[in-house]
């Protein structure tokens, strides 16, 4: 059984990789989705190498069968090839059966199986919250003006650079509508959250906005707050990050399929 480990375990990850890209969204955790292509042909890919494997291995076995098979039916001559036969039948018997490799090496299925049966949850509080809030004065100047009426929904990222950036202020007496989910500081202070990615979840940084005139929802949950920018310090001064929104509405609401912003 054990010369069937590397095609199990290929298996195992060319599943793993075709469950969450091409039989669910869950790919969006991890990547943007124009890479869904290429996942889906390396899930392909590795599976297809994995019956190749099998195959191969299927093969070898056949044919150490069979040749245990012919020295069984050569046996009836003289005691001198009998026990040659039997020196040879012993020796095939040892590399058949002997290990075909150190057997922790089948550990290496466990984390193939976990991410086959236990997709891990998209980056959240934890990975927020790492990101220290270093912001230079670079980038201020004017935007594009708003879309016309109010609620306005924005990203948290096209928010906290126009509340930061933005010299024509044109959050200014607009009502936005953001989503997110909850991250919260020591002193009680908390924020509607979104990570950005470029490419995939390995390069998220945040976005985020601080929250106020709303009780705070757990850590984590996904929220739909509407509210008014509340002006802090300088344009593109340490103090102007996070931006903050007095809330007058706060929705729960579910995860999106693709919980990660465009940066």
């Amino acid at each position: 059984m054990r010369r069937y480990g590397p095609a199990v375990l290929l298996a195992l990850v060319g599943a793993a990789i075709l469950r969450v890209s091409l039989f669910s969204e869950l790919y969006l955790r991890y990547v943007q989705a124009g890479l869904r292509p290429y996942l889906v042909v390396s899930g392909a890919a590795l599976v297809l190498l994995a019956v190749a494997v099998a195959g191969v291995a299927r093969g070898a076995a056949v044919h150490e069968a069979e040749g245990h098979e012919g020295g069984d039916g050569d046996g009836g001559g003289d005691g001198h090839e009998g026990a040659g036969d039997h020196a040879g039948h012993s020796h095939s018997d040892t590399h058949s059966h002997g290990p075909a490799g150190p057997r922790v090496a089948w550990f290496l299925t466990l984390p193939a199986l976990a991410l086959l049966l236990f997709p891990p949850p998209a980056l959240g509080s934890y990975s927020a919250e790492r990101e220290a809030a270093q912001r230079a004065a670079q980038g201020v100047g004017t935007f594009p003006d708003l879309p016309s009426g109010n609620p306005v929904d924005l990203t948290l990222g096209e928010f906290g650079s126009r509340a930061v950036y933005d010299s024509g202020r044109s959050l200014k007496g607009r009502t936005v509508r953001l989503t997110g989910f909850v991250t919260r500081d020591g002193d009680g202070t908390w924020y509607v959250t979104r990570l950005l990615v470029s490419c995939c979840a390995a390069d998220a940084t945040t976005a985020k906005a601080e929250v106020r005139g709303v009780e705070a929802p757990p850590v984590d949950t996904w929220v739909t707050v509407t509210g008014t920018w509340h002006p802090e310090g300088e344009l593109g001064s340490t103090e102007a990050w996070p931006p903050v929104v007095d809330v007058t509405s706060l929705r729960r609401v579910r995860q999106p399929d693709n919980p990660y912003e465009k940066r």
